[in-house]
């Protein structure tokens, strides 16, 4: 049985979202990738959708979206993408915290370097 692996951010709309894209992308044979927040937005960042189409041809708009936590399974890992627009809780520590800023509004180059980091960790998993 595989592991489950939770992303977890505030609006799950960006940086969990591309962790669970590249997750499923590079790993997804190793464990269960989810991404989840406290709250949802009606949907995902659009920039980060763009630039992850044009990386590694991956549309995330496919089969995710913003959900909340108690929408996914327990997961058995959950890891918080930053607290820099405020921790989300979870009733439960988080196993690791990438502590990565948020790109929202930012230039591409922002957000290439952004995703690249993700693209470490996740491997790194």
């Amino acid at each position: 049985m595989k592991k489950k692996i939770a992303f977890i951010c505030v609006h799950n709309s960006c940086r969990s979202q591309i962790a669970e894209a590249l997750g499923l992308h590079f790993l997804s044979d190793k464990y269960d990738f989810y991404s989840a927040g406290t709250e949802t937005k009606p949907q995902i960042n659009q920039d980060a959708v763009r630039l992850m189409k044009q990386l590694y041809g991956i549309d995330m708009e496919l089969a995710q979206y913003s959900k909340t936590f108690d929408k996914i399974p327990t997961p058995d890992i959950a890891i918080s993408m930053g607290c820099d627009v405020g921790c989300p809780f979870i009733n439960r520590a988080f196993d690791d915290n990438w502590n990565l800023p948020d790109p929202t509004g930012q230039s591409d180059e922002v957000f290439i370097k952004i995703i690249k980091q993700i693209e470490d960790k996740v491997k790194s998993l």
